[in-house]
């Protein structure tokens, strides 16, 4: 929808702002890359990450399945099992994430080496 004087630009940044939120942040980078191999458990994408704690996997999970990118089945065993597979949607946004993942490979050396400079230039420690 493009902005006009009845629906101003600012709406328009206030929903992207939303979306970008969720896929900005890192969890649900990790999360998306680590399902694009193939579909996984709870505990599986966990130990998968590393360094995230049970609470920011569900929460983050839950906001992945609100917003359609990813799908939960409960398999009817005992206990029961549960998968989180990404939905045609977070596969989607999969190819972006890894494009942006090479991106930062390929310049990260660059971007550790200028925030010395950068520091020392500005007195921060």
């Amino acid at each position: 929808m493009e902005p006009t004087a009845s629906h101003p630009i600012h709406v328009e940044c206030s929903r992207f702002s939303s979306v970008l939120s969720l896929i900005g942040d890192n969890w649900t980078v990790m999360i998306v890359l680590t399902l694009t191999e193939r579909p996984r458990r709870f505990n599986d994408i966990k130990r998968t990450i590393g360094g995230i704690s049970q609470q920011m996997l569900s929460r983050t999970l839950r906001a992945l399945e609100r917003d359609g990118m990813v799908t939960r089945t409960v398999h009817p065993t005992i206990p029961p099992q549960v998968e989180y597979t990404l939905t045609n949607l977070g596969c989607s946004l999969a190819a972006p994430i890894r494009e942006l993942g090479f991106w930062a490979g390929a310049h990260i050396a660059e971007i550790e080496d200028n925030r010395p400079a950068f520091n020392e230039a500005r007195g921060v420690r």
